[in-house]
């Protein structure tokens, strides 16, 4: 069994009050990752999200090319330990 990780990625276009956060926890909810979804000041969303290395890149997948509210131009992530201390998928 593999350790879980933590990716971290920031989601940039016209990504803010469009849904786009609530689409991603649903997503990651439905994959089953801990994390959570945020606005930046400077109009990207970042996301962060917790559980095995397969779940994350099929959430990052997603971020890139699925179906997303609003218009993704681009991904950036980082990949590291998983932290803990989610009790679930949040929008912050």
């Amino acid at each position: 069994m593999s350790e879980d990780v933590r990716m971290t990625a920031w989601v940039r276009g016209a990504v803010q009050q469009v849904g786009f956060r609530w689409w991603t926890r649903s997503r990651a909810l439905e994959i089953g990752l801990l994390g959570y979804a945020s606005n930046l000041g400077d109009g990207r969303v970042q996301v962060v999200a917790e559980g095995s290395r397969e779940d994350c890149e099929r959430l990052l997948e997603l971020l890139r090319h699925g179906d997303t509210p609003g218009r993704v131009d681009g991904v950036t992530e980082i990949w590291g330990g998983a932290e803990g201390g989610y009790p679930g998928f949040a929008i912050r």
